[in-house]
Order: C-alpha cells, then sequence, then structure tokens
C-alpha cells in the first residue's frame, strides 16, 4: 500500500526553489518514499537540535538532504516533508528546527 506525500507550506517551496536537475532528482526519491517510506536514514540530535523520528534522504550527490517523518498510528499513512535544503553545516536541520516550532 502506497503512502501518501505531503509537504508543508515551507518545505513545496523549498522544492519549487530546485534547480531543474535537482528537482527531477528529488522528485523521484520522494516518489520512492510513497512505496517505502523508509528509504531514509533516521535523525537524530544532529548539531544540537532534536530531530528523534525524523528522516534524511540525500539527492545531488549528498549536496542536499530532504527532511521527512512518518505520521500514522499503526500503520503508515502519510510521509510529510518538512524541508529540502543544502547540507551545509547543518542548514536544513536548523531550517527545520525553525519550522517545527512554528507548527
Amino acid at each position: 500500500m502506497a503512502c501518501k506525500i505531503e509537504f508543508i507550506p515551507k518545505a513545496r517551496d523549498d522544492f519549487d526553489a530546485l534547480d531543474k536537475s535537482v528537482k527531477k532528482e528529488a522528485a523521484k526519491k520522494i516518489d520512492g518514499l510513497a512505496v517505502n517510506p523508509y528509504l531514509g536514514q533516521p535523525l537524530g540530535n544532529k548539531f544540537g537540535i532534536n530531530l528523534t523520528g525524523f528522516y534524511k534522504l540525500y539527492i545531488a550527490r549528498k549536496k542536499y538532504r530532504i527532511v521527512y517523518r512518518l505520521l500514522g498510528e499503526n500503520v503508515i499513512e502519510v510521509v510529510e516533508i518538512v524541508g529540502i535544503g543544502k547540507r551545509d553545516k547543518g542548514e536544513i536541520y536548523r531550517l527545520v528546527a525553525k519550522r517545527l516550532r512554528k507548527l
């Protein structure tokens, strides 16, 4: 059973801002999450930010990360994309933490 993919609004903006080739690769990876939501690697404490329960998925030769979480009671129903951004010095993790405080 395929999971539903949802973006928080700012994550949709992240996706739309990607270069064409990176966007194409990101779209393929995100489509893959619908079939297997565990494609990414679990996150924990990154740069002093607790991201336990979130996952990261690499794109563009590991220059970018897709950060997401799995939603559902007993069965994973939704893969929620929280952010897409550069790896540089934990930039994406700080961005995700900021967005989570606002949710």
